[in-house]
């Protein structure tokens, strides 16, 4: 992956929160079976458990003791070139890309307005506008009430690379990022109404996670189209290399390799996110993908 150095960064999409003090806003949600009672398991499998019930109204809305002070950590990413050189200036461009390409795409194929939304990286823990408080153990997540997204940017070398046995690389975190725009996507579309069941190998949290990853292969295909203000393109390169990379990271994130690195054995009625096998497969889906309709998860009947 490499930034057009010309391209020109679009403050606003991105901030970051400072540190923050663990709370309480995530106390007393489920665990999916198959799961270690926090670790790996905690990290990853309770991110669609938080979404879900804080979206019915289940979580407490607050509680958490974490601090909402901005900091000054992207004030000097500008171009591409910045964003060449720091991860905190890719992370800005990668978002002005996805709010870009779904801008465009969502309106001309689906009718649907078009409403961006915000990442906000923190330190520790987090409080949210809608979703209580999170601690960085949560992982990267969005939350539906105040449509933002939030990362704790550690995640990738603690937890995917270091726990999970991610290979790594550049593409990453805008995989990880494509994917909860996905979740906001489908929160614009009214998506998450559908989901009823949260656990098991067809249950409807599988299918809406199943569905970001498709919405993030979408996007890595359109990344190269995708402009800044000025019409200068983003990206200079995207390669294959890079969707090696986001493939690797779909099958480190798989329920079952979770599971499995969790110590425990493969239980698909446990899932909550899907296969290693089912990510990749529909993050490809995306990839070749001609319409928005082929990402259609809750249509399928076969996972």
């Amino acid at each position: 992956m490499r930034f057009n150095p010309k391209a020109t960064i679009d403050k606003g999409g991105v901030r970051d929160a400072g540190r923050g003090r663990s709370g309480g806003g995530l106390q007393g949600l489920p665990i999916p079976s198959g799961a270690a009672g926090g670790g790996i398991g905690g990290v990853i499998l309770i991110i669609i458990i938080f979404l879900v019930v804080q979206f019915a109204g289940g979580g407490d809305g607050g509680g958490g003791t974490g601090t909402d002070t901005a900091t000054d950590r992207y004030n000097e990413c500008k171009t591409g070139a910045d964003a060449n050189e720091s991860a905190d200036c890719a992370r800005e461009l990668v978002e002005d890309s996805l709010r870009a390409y779904w801008e465009s795409t969502l309106q001309q194929q689906t009718g649907t307005a078009f409403e961006a939304t915000e990442i906000v990286t923190f330190t520790e823990a987090v409080s949210t506008g809608g979703c209580g408080s999170a601690s960085s153990a949560v992982g990267p997540f969005y939350c539906p009430l105040d449509k933002t997204i939030y990362l704790d940017s550690t995640f990738f070398a603690d937890v995917l690379e270091g726990q999970l046995g991610g290979s790594g690389g550049d593409f990453v975190e805008p995989y990880v990022l494509a994917h909860e725009y996905g979740h906001h996507i489908q929160n614009l579309l009214g998506t998450m109404g559908k989901v009823k069941t949260q656990q098991g190998p067809d249950s409807d949290a599988v299918r809406l996670e199943l569905q970001a990853d498709c919405y993030a292969g979408m996007w890595t295909k359109g990344a190269m189209s995708t402009t800044d203000a000025k019409g200068v393109k983003i990206f200079d390169v995207v390669d294959r290399a890079d969707i090696e990379e986001a493939i690797d990271s779909a099958k480190a994130v798989g329920d079952d390799r979770i599971q499995e690195a969790s110590g425990g054995e493969v239980d698909p009625e446990g899932w909550t996110h899907g296969s290693s096998k089912q990510r990749v497969a529909w993050f490809e889906t995306g990839l070749a993908a001609k319409s928005i309709d082929a990402c259609d998860t809750f249509s399928a009947t076969q996972l």
